[in-house]
């Protein structure tokens, strides 16, 4: 059945070009039945109709995107409610269709995949990079429940990469950093070599267009020359391996542009260095013909000595196996060899992809599938704590993995990021055995619990009971999930001994009121609390004994002391953290006003004194924290405050009232003017100001910098 033919007749005239529809239904008809090429049908009629009248940038018609997803999908075999999705991951972002409306027509697991690679736009952020954050947990989190969500996400990326030209400059930079920075680290983690390629050559060509054309240029210019040696060669290897009676297919590899520009970058290489290193890939029957290849090209040419590594008895962290081996080619030429069977290359091109029912019962230990249910349960356990930002950081940390691989002292592999210590590796084992760890041992040696790991060392965790974390271990530790499970172990600690603390803390500054919680009572605690906005007592203990409210000013406020001579109109200027019930004065050293950074200090006789953070004299303050307090400015405030500004002056006849004159003009009443000090040239005058904020300041004194005798204008502070 000509299933295209199908879907086009059943759209309206204007829905009715093919848009790669044919394409798709060819690939699609390998392998799947004609029940769930029906199910696409009806996705793809649902589609084009939701998106009607729709265009991209491009000035295409917008189901060409979500067709092109579903095709880079279908080349990877993926099934029909996979392929679905994509046809419909945009219709609830981007069109009146809803996900209940998804779940009726095509079932709720096709509705959860498109609801996981949906973005939350609907959702007010504080800022771009909370939502990009936010959105990204929200993927990684549907990603953890089903791998289909990010590789439609990754095939979504891919085709607007593809299609980035058509945006404005700014945002290709933006969009093509995030690529290079999250989607291709996944695509690479998750084993997807085709993938990861073109998302890193396409993101450093709209990031870098100009180094980008510089390399394809020149590369284009090697092309011939590089051709003629690599056939060549594949056609040594393939006499070689003949004779030996092993059937192999030899691919002269050609190196991708983003591979050849960071190897430059990092290791500081000419072009023409990077550029002559030839790579070939053979793929041989099974592993015992990968060996017997691998010895038959160390007898063509001499293999370079530390650069054999044997990823096939040791598979990397995301599943990809190989022979990789360096050769002294013909005149001197590095040739790069990897040598792999059919199912580790399919794997290494397509990784998890390759194999999707990710929930599949093979636990070998070179199962991509189970490394990537270790990974994932690992994003699991890091989302659980912190914020969104801080989750994106952690699984960023987590992408760029130059892996190392240590042993446990049962013979068990652990791959681990290079630099990482004994503790990263305690947390690898376990949560438990890393909060527990007390000492190290390597090669059994005891070693500091700082100590770096290298390859092929045997690392053996001593624990105690009752053992805890120690807080230093940030300093050092590389693993996300160790930094996550410290932070983590941190707030807890915190927020259980500051409610002891704050509880002692309040009850010993009410007895020196001649009060205490006892006598306070549960129905003035009840009051106070309700008045705070505070849901019970743990609350409160916990704010006083992390520094939010000072204990003299919560038992003041808890037993009644003070209300009646507070200075109302200064207090009602500042919302300042338990001072309920004080006086609120503005120190004369610094002048704060409104906008400045301040913080408040508790002085004998004259409650709570606002100082200015840069303020000189907060150094004598410094042996008595527990008598500073933050504090806030409230929004909108309608008053006048004093502040200080000093002027270098020409010394020339009036100077001192065109300066008054250009204040008054600006809004300003000045309370004082002082010489402080008289030159030949010039004159340093102090003016006191009566201002309403750091906005009405900074134009007082942009206007009296603009006169043509005032050399300087600074504001004062101690």
């Amino acid at each position: 059945m000509d299933y295209a033919a199908t879907i086009l007749s059943k759209l309206p005239g204007a829905n009715r070009r093919d848009h790669g529809v044919r394409r798709l239904v060819e690939t699609l008809q390998s392998y799947l039945s004609e029940e769930q090429l029906a199910e696409i049908t009806a996705a793809y009629e649902f589609g084009a109709n939701a998106h009607s009248g729709q265009t991209r940038k491009t000035g295409e018609a917008y189901i060409t995107h979500p067709v092109a997803v579903a095709q880079e999908l279908a080349e990877m075999h993926l099934d029909a409610q996979a392929i679905t999705a994509a046809i419909l991951h945009d219709t609830v972002e981007d069109t009146s269709a809803s996900l209940d409306d998804i779940a009726e027509q095509f079932g709720s697991e096709v509705a959860l995949l498109v609801d996981g690679v949906s973005k939350l736009d609907q959702i007010q952020f504080r800022s771009h990079a909370e939502a990009q954050a936010e959105s990204f947990r929200k993927m990684m989190l549907a990603m953890i429940e089903d791998i289909r969500v990010i590789l439609v996400k990754l095939a979504d990326r891919l085709h607007n990469m593809q299609t980035l030209g058509a945006m404005p400059a700014h945002k290709k930079k933006r969009i093509a950093r995030e690529t290079l920075d999250i989607y291709a680290p996944i695509a690479n983690r998750l084993g997807i070599n085709r993938m990861k390629v073109q998302l890193e050559d396409l993101g450093f060509k709209h990031l870098y267009p100009f180094r980008y054309r510089v390399l394809e240029s020149a590369l284009k210019k090697s092309k011939g020359s590089q051709r003629q040696i690599v056939r060549k060669i594949s056609e040594e290897f393939s006499s070689a391996l003949k004779d030996e009676g092993i059937a192999a297919e030899i691919i002269g590899r050609q190196k991708h542009l983003y591979s050849i520009y960071k190897k430059m970058a990092e290791k500081k290489r000419l072009l023409s260095d990077v550029v002559d290193v030839y790579g070939f890939r053979i793929v041989a029957e099974d592993v015992n013909a990968c060996y017997q290849t691998l010895g038959i090209v160390h007898s063509l040419y001499k293999p370079m000595p530390g650069r054999f590594k044997d990823y096939i008895a040791i598979p990397r962290i995301n599943g990809y196996q190989s022979l990789h081996t360096t050769l002294f080619g013909p005149k001197g030429l590095p040739l790069e060899v990897q040598i792999r069977t059919r199912e580790m290359d399919r794997l290494a091109e397509s990784g998890v992809a390759s194999h999707w029912i990710y929930k599949a019962d093979d636990k070998s230990d070179g199962s991509p599938q189970r490394r990537t249910r270790e990974w994932l349960a690992n994003l699991e356990e890091m989302q659980q704590s912190g914020t969104s930002e801080e989750f994106l950081e952690s699984v960023k940390v987590d992408l760029f993995p130059d892996k190392i691989y240590v042993f446990t002292p049962k013979g068990d592999i652990m791959p681990l990021p290079k630099g990482a210590t004994t503790v990263d590796f305690a947390y690898a084992v376990h949560t438990d055995i890393g909060d527990r760890c007390v000492a190290a041992k390597v090669n059994r040696g005891l070693v500091p619990l700082r100590t770096e790991l290298q390859n092929s060392q045997t690392v053996e965790i001593i624990t105690a009971k009752g053992a805890k974390p120690n807080p230093n271990w940030l300093t050092f530790v590389r693993t996300a999930k160790a930094r996550t499970a410290i932070r983590q172990h941190m707030k807890n600690l915190r927020s259980s001994e500051s409610v002891d603390l704050g509880k002692r803390l309040l009850d010993r500054s009410l007895k020196g009121l001649g009060s205490s919680l006892r006598k306070v009572g549960k129905v003035r605690m009840a009051e106070a609390l309700k008045e705070l906005g505070l849901g019970d007592d743990t609350a409160l203990f916990e704010q006083v004994g992390l520094g939010e409210r000072l204990p003299p000013l919560t038992a003041r406020f808890l037993v009644g002391v003070g209300e009646d001579d507070t200075d109302t109109e200064n207090s009602a200027n500042l919302v300042i953290a338990g001072t309920e019930g004080m006086v609120i004065s503005y120190a004369k050293c610094c002048f704060p006003i409104p906008g400045d950074d301040v913080m408040g200090y508790l002085t004998a006789g004259r409650g709570i004194v606002i100082h200015r953070n840069q303020c000189g004299n907060l150094s004598n303050f410094r042996k008595q924290p527990e008598k500073w307090i933050s504090v806030t400015w409230e929004k909108d405030i309608d008053l006048d405050f004093a502040c200080q500004i000093q002027t270098d002056t020409r010394n020339k006849p009036g100077v001192l009232a065109e300066v008054a004159a250009t204040i008054a003009d600006c809004g300003s009443n000045i309370e004082q003017v002082e010489v402080l000090g008289r030159h030949e040239d010039c004159s340093v005058l102090s003016f006191l100001l009566q201002v309403k904020s750091r906005v009405h300041l900074a134009r007082i004194m942009r206007s009296v910098r603009n006169m043509k005798n005032v050399i300087r204008v600074t504001r004062e502070c101690a």
